[in-house]
C-alpha cells in the first residue's frame, strides 16, 4: 500500500465527517443521521460516492439538505471529505461501507433521495448479483427511503442503462415518474437537474466522446 494512500487513510481516521469502521459511531449511528448534523433537514445520498464530486456539489447547493457519500474506497473519499472540510460544508458526510450493508446503517425511511453515479457496470453474467441497480439491490433502497422519494443514475454505461430500465419494470418494485434519456447533454431539461456537477469519471468520458445516460424516478 503507497504511503500516500496510508497517509489519507489517517486522515479520514482523525476526521469527523468520515464514519468508517473502528469509529465509535459506526455501530450507532443508524437512525441517528439527523442529531448527527444537528437538524431535522432531508437526508441525500450518493451511492458509490468515488471522490465524493456530487456530494459535495449537491451540498453546496442546498445548504438545508444534508448529504452522505457511500462508498468502501476510503482513497477517494478522503477528497470529498477535504472539499466539505476546506468549504465548511457541515451538511456533508461520507459513510466507508459496501452497498450490502446499507440497512445496517439507515432506519426504514430515513433517507429522501438516492443519487447513484457511475457506478461499476458489473455487465457480465455471473457478475449481476453485485450489480447496483439488480432487483435485490433496489429492494434495499426502498426501505430505507421514504416511501416516494426520487432516485437518479447516472451512467456512461448503456448497457447498464436498459438493464436497468428492464428492472424498473420487474412487479416487484412500484416506480412512479420515470423519465429517462441516452444522451444527457442533448436534454436541457433534465442537465439543469444536475447544476453544471461533473464527476472525475464523466469528465474523461465526455473527453473521449461517450453519451451520459441519465434516468430519474420515485420509488414506492
Amino acid at each position: 500500500m503507497g504511503r500516500n494512500k496510508l497517509w489519507r487513510f489517517e486522515i479520514n481516521a482523525s476526521r469527523r465527517n468520515v464514519i468508517e469502521e473502528g469509529k465509535e459511531i459506526f455501530s450507532t449511528i443508524k437512525g441517528q443521521w439527523r442529531p448527527y448534523f444537528e437538524n431535522t433537514n432531508d437526508l441525500v445520498l450518493e451511492l458509490g460516492c468515488g471522490r465524493g464530486e456530487y456530494t459535495t456539489g449537491m451540498a453546496a447547493e442546498y445548504p438545508h439538505r444534508n448529504f452522505i457519500g457511500v462508498d468502501i474506497k476510503g482513497a477517494r473519499m478522503w477528497k470529498g471529505s477535504t472539499v466539505a472540510v476546506e468549504n465548511n460544508l457541515s451538511n456533508v458526510a461520507f459513510l466507508r461501507i459496501r452497498m450490502f450493508q446499507l440497512l445496517d446503517f439507515f432506519e426504514a425511511g430515513e433517507v429522501n433521495e438516492i443519487w447513484m453515479t457511475f457506478p461499476d457496470p458489473r455487465m457480465k453474467d455471473q457478475d449481476e448479483k453485485h450489480r447496483l441497480t439488480n432487483v435485490e439491490h433496489f429492494k434495499r433502497y426502498r426501505q430505507i427511503l421514504k416511501p416516494g422519494s426520487i432516485f437518479r443514475l447516472k451512467t456512461d454505461n448503456y448497457p447498464l442503462y436498459e438493464y436497468t430500465l428492464e428492472v424498473l419494470k420487474n412487479p416487484e418494485l412500484t416506480i412512479s415518474e420515470l423519465v429517462h434519456t441516452d444522451d444527457l447533454y442533448q436534454n436541457p431539461g433534465l442537465l439543469a437537474e444536475h447544476h453544471g456537477i461533473q464527476t472525475t469519471y464523466e469528465r474523461k468520458f465526455l473527453k473521449e466522446g461517450s453519451k451520459i445516460n441519465y434516468l430519474r424516478f420515485r420509488l414506492w
